[in-house]
């Protein structure tokens, strides 16, 4: 509630029962399934309505909406397609006890295929005011209009909080044309007004050297593009996004480029 005071933004609560679809998309008794449906989403909707009384933010236009649909990760696409929001916010799940907040199969399929901004939320409050770091990528694999991008997500959510963004990129160590990607993070550093001691350029492997930096500095949240490109081609969520998520215990908030397009129907075929 708090992201959303900051930007003045209205919010929509969804719950999507993918547990119960699952069992009733393979009951062997089919009567009574569309009633079983129904039946689900008013429980969520209930739920959803006493989870926006107990917030107590009335000075918020907060609307509700659920479904009983599975996958869960498909529901939640369909709903962004109808909706069209500027950020989903999808707590992190926790498969794994020993760590806070392990991606499970929906969250890295919704990372894949969810077509606006995803923050991914380890559920945990932001200081006042949050750290923002953007983590940059100006080499010649990555389109400038990913990197274009996040930063515009990263300056919005800055601006909206009065916080002071940080700007990482990380240098490979052996670039064709070093000073050319560093002219490009220059400029795209001066047009949103971070200043020079704010961007850090880091040498080495990325997956090593930003998970080093970031460790340190107590970033709330992290912005980056979440799609990788290997061999020239975009491919989704890359392996500097899984080590990442891996080491950081900060916020996520993934990036798709505006020509983007999910591989999700908007509607379930039906059958």
């Amino acid at each position: 509630m708090g992201l959303a005071r900051s930007l003045g933004a209205k919010v929509e609560l969804f719950l999507c029962d993918s547990e119960q679809a699952y069992v009733l998309g393979r009951a062997y008794d089919r009567e009574g399934i569309v009633a079983a449906r129904t039946a689900s989403e008013a429980r969520a909707r209930r739920y959803l309505s006493d989870l926006r009384d107990l917030a107590g933010a009335d000075d918020l236009e907060i609307t509700i909406d659920a479904q009983c649909e599975s996958p869960l990760y498909e529901s939640v696409v369909r709903k962004v397609l109808r909706s069209d929001p500027d950020m989903v916010i999808k707590p992190i799940a926790s498969v794994d006890p020993r760590k806070s907040g392990t991606p499970d199969a929906n969250d890295w399929q919704l990372m894949r295929t969810c077509p606006g901004t995803l923050i991914l939320s380890r559920k945990r409050s932001w200081r006042d005011p949050p750290r923002f770091a953007a983590a940059i990528d100006v080499s010649e694999a990555e389109p400038t209009e990913v990197a274009g991008r996040v930063m515009e997500a990263a300056v919005v959510l800055a601006q909206g909080f009065a916080a002071k963004l940080h700007v990482v990129y990380g240098e490979t160590g052996s670039p064709t044309q070093p000073a050319a990607r560093l002219e490009k993070l220059r400029e795209l550093c001066n047009r949103v007004g971070v200043e020079p001691e704010r961007m850090h350029v880091l040498s080495g492997p990325p997956e090593r050297s930003l998970i080093e930096f970031v460790s340190g500095q107590g970033y709330d949240a992290l912005v980056l593009g979440a799609l990788a490109h290997r061999g020239g081609a975009m491919t989704p969520v890359g392996t500097l996004t899984s080590a990442l998520l891996d080491a950081l215990d900060c916020d996520f908030i993934l990036v798709k480029p505006p020509s983007y397009r999910s591989p999700i129907e908007p509607t379930i075929a039906q059958s």
